[in-house]
């Protein structure tokens, strides 16, 4: 393996060694002809031997014996200087090129994000992990219905493991968020904690992925599944004809904040059955032209698009059916608000508070009852809020709640979950990583009986899911040429790039395969 150092050497630096070698060793060779060469010629004879004779020949052997010490000495001298040189130039190099701190260096580690780009990444990491829960969620239950639940166990399970995944992911966040841990070392610890997490949840649903295809083999024959989504089209479109009488209704029974959870949803299940409309009968061409990709393309558009439909036509029907029962609660719940007040009252002996402060929480649940029971009598009233101020003023006296009290919190917790459920699931194209803690959160908090907590939670996370749904607006609200429904499409999530087809759908699977349904 070539090290970082030689992978980073300029060019021109390897040109300037390989020069200085290139030198060397012709010094070297000229050094060697040098010596060799007198040895070569000591053997020669003139072409004509002429025999010296007398003196003269003696001074000329000595002269011969002269030049040959001088021809073996000089060789010698010039090839250890040229070595010498050489071995200086090459050490000069070596020690430049270790210490040389110049942009042609390349680092073998890679640079650590800081932690605002790890706090990036974590966020970004929550975001596109509850995407992929609940796009996976979606296509499911399409599974289910057609191959049944033994069938799509496998892929239960691992919907059900990303999901813990997930859900430790956003316990971490949360902590992280309210400061713990406090060491700057930790909290980085906690982030790497958070992007892990969720991406063992996208492996989870990653690997089933594959196995699901096989099983539904929408690209071989997506008759049956086609029929699936298109009864169910059929259904929903009844039930959002009869969602909009009773968003109506509640309007016309309620006050205006009773209903206020699920304005608008009705326009936006109309708009997403637009949209299947477009993709099931897109899907069933290519089906019978035998384009089994495009088909498995459309459908899973039209699936999602049919999915989210059933969950705003849902949500109008769940509020309605809850504001009823909340407004049978009501009463109850205030004859056992006044009985916890009267207990308290008399000091049973199952309060810690002071007498001050008993005193002056009483005198605040005696005139929260009081406002409930004049609403009671004077018109339309919001009655999920009014068993969540009685319930509120009761648990203020930390003297425990009656059992009615106790039914009226869970069910308007319930409400509150419920309904940032819906809204985050239609509009998870916008929503971003803080609103989904704080519904995360809300749910555990609910899972574990601490009903206040979750309600407080469930509105805060609706809060801000709006305001990020606000400030994504509707890229295509005053652009024409777009397929009808396209905006919501994208705003739902159930396509996944805001181009003009708006991207691939959805599908089950993680951040590697849920968008693997889509036209070369």
């Amino acid at each position: 393996m070539t090290s970082s150092l030689i992978r980073g050497r300029p060019r021109r630096a390897t040109a300037h060694i390989r020069v200085r070698i290139a030198r060397a060793v012709l010094g070297g060779l000229v050094g060697a002809g040098w010596l060799v060469f007198p040895v070569m010629t000591v053997g020669d004879r003139g072409p004509v031997p002429v025999d010296p004779a007398g003196p003269v020949a003696s001074a000329a052997a000595a002269q011969h014996d002269g030049t040959s010490t001088t021809d073996l000495v000089m060789p010698l001298v010039a090839l250890g200087a040229a070595g010498a040189l050489a071995g200086y130039g090459y050490v000069r190099r070596t020690r430049r090129a270790r210490t040389r701190t110049t942009p042609g260096m390349v680092s073998a580690a890679p640079p650590v994000p800081t932690s605002q780009e790890t706090e990036r990444q974590a966020r970004a990491a929550l975001v596109l992990a509850d995407d992929c829960v609940r796009g996976s969620e979606e296509e499911l239950g399409f599974v289910e219905e057609l191959f049944g639940q033994e069938a799509a166990a496998p892929f239960t399970h691992a919907l059900q493991a990303a999901g813990t995944e997930l859900s430790a992911a956003f316990a971490i966040w949360r902590r992280y968020e309210e400061g713990v841990p406090g060491d700057e070392g930790a909290r980085r610890q906690a982030l790497v904690g958070v992007i892990g997490r969720c991406a063992e949840a996208g492996r989870r649903l990653d690997s089933e992925a594959a196995a699901l295809d096989r099983l539904r083999g929408l690209e071989q024959d997506a008759g049956a599944a086609l029929a699936i989504a298109e009864g169910r089209f059929r259904e929903l479109t009844a039930r959002t004809a009869a969602a909009q009488t009773t968003a109506e209704e509640l309007h016309r029974r309620y006050a205006p904040a009773a209903g206020a959870p699920v304005t608008g949803y009705v326009e936006q299940a109309k708009d997403r059955l637009v949209f299947a409309t477009s993709r099931l009968n897109e899907a069933r061409q290519a089906a019978d032209s035998g384009d089994g990709a495009a088909a498995a393309r459309q459908l899973r558009a039209a699936e999602g698009a049919v999915a989210q439909a059933g969950v705003l036509v849902g949500g109008v029907e769940r509020l309605s059916a809850r504001l009823r029962e909340a407004a049978a609660l009501v009463p109850a719940a205030l004859t056992g608000g006044e009985a916890e007040i009267a207990e308290a009252r008399k000091g049973g002996g199952r309060t810690a508070l002071t007498a001050g402060e008993l005193n002056a929480r009483l005198a605040r649940a005696d005139g929260v009852l009081a406002a409930v029971r004049t609403e009671l009598t004077g018109g339309p009233y919001d009655p999920l809020d009014a068993l969540r101020r009685i319930a509120g003023a009761v648990e203020r006296l930390e003297a425990g709640r009656s059992g009615v009290v106790q039914a009226g919190a869970l069910l308007v917790a319930r409400s509150a979950v419920g309904g940032a459920q819906d809204f985050v699931a239609v509009h998870r194209g916008a929503v971003g990583a803080q609103a989904r803690a704080r519904l995360a959160q809300a749910g555990r908090a609910l899972g574990s009986g601490a009903d206040g907590e979750a309600d407080a939670l469930a509105r805060q996370a609706r809060e801000l899911a709006e305001q990020d749904v606000r400030a994504h607006g509707n890229p295509y609200a005053s652009a024409g040429g777009f397929t009808a429904g396209l905006a919501g499409a994208v705003l739902g999530g159930i396509l996944l790039t805001e181009e003009p087809d708006g991207g691939p759908p959805t599908s089950f699977g993680g951040p590697s395969t849920r968008a693997r349904h889509h036209l070369p």
